[in-house]
């Protein structure tokens, strides 16, 4: 038996790194989340990959940024560097609302504390361990860092903020999902090659004086950006960049990005190649104990919670929603686990102590993008799509729903396993677009049936977003016909099986595009479907997304159009209070807010005839 059961775990204490026999680190791992050993932490992770390629490495969970530091020294400094991620949320949308309130918990703190980190915690921990030791390596990753690249919009401090390597000072960034990038940079870091001399590593990126020769590769095109300057003096600009961004960020075949800042350029490098099934099994298969480090004894971690019975399908999301930062950190195109890698998961989660029989989530970043690709991968390397969905499915797109059927069936075969729910989002238009091949067809309507009969928990959440077309547009989101066509065969299923499921759609008020009398509408239809919506939210804008940069620059990026968004308090309250036109509090605001705008049309469908 073993004797000292933390060494299951990454050291994260002098303690545990003498326990160990060690008497150096080469890597040392700075989270602003809890240490919790599971693989939808993004720490650990990067840990067990560390680990794997034979580097000692420690984590610190949420150093205390605020008192002597000693969270920052107690470990000495590594061999190789610091390695710095913010955590698995974006921190700013971890600490505020959309209306830029305070939050009073954090789901990735111990007992869900809030105040366990700073915001930006990347610029932070860098800009303390440059303090303390100039000499060593700082690398940062993960989304925070990730989304913040090159210029981009802070919706909380509303200016345009330049790369995150700027205001950090750390020594490289690493984007997107890291392992390839990581697993090389340390190669040739333990080569003996100076980190500042690494400059041509795919999906990294470094702030380098501008007249500094770098090293690069030949076959990588260059394009230059805008001027940070330039975006600041023109928003245009920045919206320009923005689809040179999105474009490469989704390339098979992506070109090199430069960006003027001052005297010196930021230089972010294609990325790799999507890592294959048997890569992505090897991430799986890393010795993660899937529980919190034992330093948490006794506390509740709220996020761990949530996912420690749950299993990732696949990586990436080909959906390319305006509002979402999904393909830009994950890439559009989908890494699938292999069937025995995902069996060998469950069985895992079944032999867990708190297992009682329910797997939470059987998912990814879209429920049923799994083994999803095209057909002619050539056509793919050519492509320049933000989206395979939108403004339609791609005919070069396979959407046959068959290999995550026999996923589903194979984990309600597992022994133990009593239900596995499906807590993703379900693209819809994926399920009932018409795609030539009647099996193909067959399949994909037998995916919503099976779905809603054996892996619902009562609640079937899809998320249509909008019911304006134009508004749906701008969201590159599918027509909110193909709801109406969902819902209408929901029912059916219901019926079939006399089922008591109910259908619970996602509304987003306060999009760029949208007008008061948009939201009026969207209350009158979702009246007419008899729905008191309660899944809503207002619209914040992140970095690196379409949305965000139509809200801060009142351009869309690839039309240059001007799009309006509405960006008070006051005017975002009158949009959002039309989710909520049963209640009595909003009657009297609705009412004015549709006389004012000329829409009695609208108020008599909501309330009937009104004086």
């Amino acid at each position: 038996m073993n004797t000292a059961p933390q060494l299951q775990w990454l050291p994260t204490s002098v303690k545990e790194v003498k326990e160990r026999g060690w008497d150096y680190l080469d890597v040392i791992l700075f989270s602003g989340d809890a240490y919790v050993d599971h693989p939808s932490f993004g720490g650990a992770v990067v840990g067990r990959l560390l680990e794997s390629l034979g580097l000692r490495v420690a984590i610190v969970p949420q150093p205390n940024w605020q008192d002597d530091l000693r969270d920052f020294r107690k470990l000495g400094i590594p061999r190789l560097f610091f390695g710095i991620s913010a955590g698995s949320m974006d921190s700013m949308v971890n600490h505020y609302t959309a209306a830029k309130r305070r939050r009073s918990d954090d789901a990735y703190t111990p007992d869900g504390r809030a105040g366990a980190r700073p915001d930006m915690p990347t610029i932070v921990y860098t800009r303390i361990l440059k303090k303390l030791y100039p000499d060593i390596p700082v690398v940062i990753g993960g989304i925070e860092a990730s989304l913040r690249r090159l210029s981009h919009y802070d919706y909380w401090k509303d200016t345009l903020q330049p790369s995150i390597l700027k205001d950090s000072g750390a020594d490289l960034l690493i984007y997107g999902m890291g392992e390839k990038p990581l697993a090389e940079l340390c190669r040739l870091l333990k080569q003996g090659i100076p980190l500042r001399n690494l400059t041509n590593i795919p999906q990294t990126a470094v702030l380098r004086n501008r007249q500094e020769t770098v090293a690069t590769h030949k076959k990588w095109k260059t394009i230059v950006l805008h001027s940070h300057e330039s975006c600041l003096t023109n928003k245009k600009n920045h919206a320009e960049n923005f689809r040179h961004i999105e474009e490469e960020s989704n390339s098979i075949e992506a070109a090199r990005l430069i960006q003027p800042i001052g005297q010196q350029q930021v230089i972010v490098n294609p990325p790799y190649p999507p890592l294959t099934t048997r890569e992505l099994d090897a991430i799986y298969a890393l010795p993660f104990t899937r529980l919190p480090h034992p330093r948490y004894k006794g506390k509740n971690i709220p996020a761990y919670n949530m996912i420690r019975h749950s299993v990732t399908l696949h990586r990436g999301c080909f959906g390319g929603c305006a509002f979402c930062t999904i393909s830009a950190h994950q890439g559009k195109f989908i890494v699938s686990r292999s069937p025995e890698s995902i069996r060998q998961e469950l069985e895992k989660i079944t032999q867990m102590p708190d297992f009682r029989g329910t797997v939470s989530d059987l998912g990814g970043p879209s429920a049923n993008m799994y083994h999803m690709k095209g057909k002619d991968i050539t056509l793919c390397r050519l492509c320049k799509r933000a989206s395979c969905a939108y403004p339609n499915i791609c005919k070069n797109l396979d959407t046959d729903h068959k290999p995550l059927l026999q996923i589903y069936e194979m984990s309600r075969n597992i022994p133990g396993i009593k239900h596995c729910f499906i807590g993703s989002g379900i693209r819809y238009d994926l399920c009932l677009y018409d795609t030539g091949n009647s099996i193909v067809n067959q399949h994909n309507k037998q995916y919503l049936e099976t779905v809603i009969r054996y892996h619902v928990s009562g609640r079937f959440k899809v998320a249509p977003e909008h019911c304006s077309e134009q508004v749906l547009q701008v969201m590159r989101k599918p027509t909110f016909r193909l709801f109406i066509q969902l819902k209408s065969i929901f029912d059916e299923i219901n019926r079939k099986y006399h089922l008591n499921e109910q259908i619970i759609p996602y509304f987003i008020s306060s999009h760029p595009g949208c007008r008061p009398e948009d939201m009026a509408e969207l209350a009158v239809i979702t009246k007419s479907l008899d729905f008191k919506l309660e899944q809503v939210q207002d619209f914040t804008p992140t970095p690196m997304t379409v949305a965000t940069t139509i809200y801060y620059s009142g351009y869309h990026p690839y039309s240059l159009k001007k799009i309006n968004t509405v960006k008070t308090e006051k005017e975002k309250k009158q949009q959002n209070m039309f989710f909520f036109w049963y209640k009595k509090e909003f009657r009297e605001q609705i009412v004015s807010e549709l006389r004012k705008i000329h829409r009695l049309d609208l108020l008599s469908k909501l309330y009937g005839k009104e004086k």
